[in-house]
């Protein structure tokens, strides 16, 4: 199976290529891992792969119209549904109604549900139904950044792939390809930053970053408040989070994340960030808490922000985020 599109993941890829070569692709993929890992690359690849009409060991072929057609978006027997927010049971009874109508053009009709760890447990009870009672030439993937939170049975019903972070020289030679035109110094800040998600590079290079000024200005806040440690003022911003959208909530964690790292990078004195505002934050960091204490920190924010993949109000995360950074704060304090 051709994915030489998706960088990283030999593990994942020889997965695929020894399932194919036995019998072929499943009906049903969970595909799980962080934003930014690829799980909307591979899910095209898997799309064009159930549609191509070329030589079955050559899928995708990556040339015939369905691949094309699918590359590009505009395949009519591949039906996207979540982009645009949560997945609710309607949505999932449009899509059951819609898999008993025949393909216009494949053998095969594709189902990718974007960000499906929204679906409620309602939604995910029909989605069982589907999983379980569609017409065989129906094929579903599910898109999720925390396959935990679907629930058990529609995981059991499905294949899990999971995708994980590139390693840095990955991350560099995928980035180095792509854009030949930018210096490598660039490309190589770029890759250290991103974690090894990729699309978290590709989006800060083409301007399209998820890390917008809002985002970006509440980090380096966050970080500030988590510095002077002043309960008061950590309060009033988390408070201020309770109206953020969850995937919004998720990238101010991964945000904070960084500059935490940053500082530990700068508290071991390896390296500076280029952002001035950014190394100010990060300098801030280093010398108001302790490395012990910025890696319980790191650990606090990753746990939520895989919180923020399951059906919990802003509210909650928002409470939860300030009260495990008050505590801290008060840990540091009373060394």
């Amino acid at each position: 199976m051709d994915l030489h599109a998706l960088a990283g993941n030999g593990p994942l890829k020889r997965q695929l290529d020894l399932q194919t070569a036995r019998r072929g692709l499943s009906h049903a993929y969970i595909l799980s891992g962080p934003a930014g890992s690829g799980k909307r690359t591979l899910a095209a690849l898997l799309s064009a792969a159930l549609v191509c009409s070329g030589p079955a060991e050559q899928a995708p072929c990556l040339h015939c119209s369905g691949c094309r057609k699918a590359m590009g978006g505009i395949h009519p027997d591949i039906v996207r549904a979540g982009a645009d927010g949560d997945i609710n049971v309607a949505q999932i009874r449009a899509l059951r109604t819609d898999a008993y109508i025949r393909p216009n053009e494949a053998a095969r009709k594709v189902y990718l549900l974007e960000r499906a760890h929204t679906m409620n447990p309602s939604a995910q009870n029909a989605m069982l139904k589907l999983l379980e009672e569609g017409p065989p030439y129906a094929a579903f993937l599910l898109l999720t950044e925390n396959a935990a939170a679907l629930l058990p049975t529609v995981r059991s019903r499905c294949e899990t792939l999971t995708l994980s972070p590139v390693s840095l020289p990955e991350a560099e030679a995928f980035l180095y390809a792509r854009y030949p035109q930018r210096s490598r110094e660039e490309l190589s800040a770029a890759a250290r930053r991103c974690e090894g998600l990729l699309g978290r590079a590709v989006a800060e290079l083409e301007g399209t970053a998820a890390v917008d000024s809002r985002l970006r200005d509440t980090a380096l806040l966050l970080a500030q408040r988590l510095s002077a440690g002043d309960e008061l003022a950590l309060a009033e911003l988390c408070i201020s989070l309770e109206k953020w959208e969850r995937d919004d909530l998720a990238a101010l964690m991964g945000e904070t994340v960084l500059l935490l790292r940053d500082a530990l990078v700068q508290r071991a004195g390896a390296g500076q960030e280029e952002d001035p505002q950014r190394r100010a934050a990060a300098a801030s960091l280093a010398s108001a808490l302790s490395p012990r204490a910025m890696l319980e920190a790191i650990r606090v924010l990753e746990e939520l922000r895989t919180a923020c993949g399951f059906y919990v109000g802003a509210g909650h995360l928002a409470g939860w985020l300030c009260a495990r950074l008050a505590s801290i704060q008060t840990a540091q304090i009373t060394r």
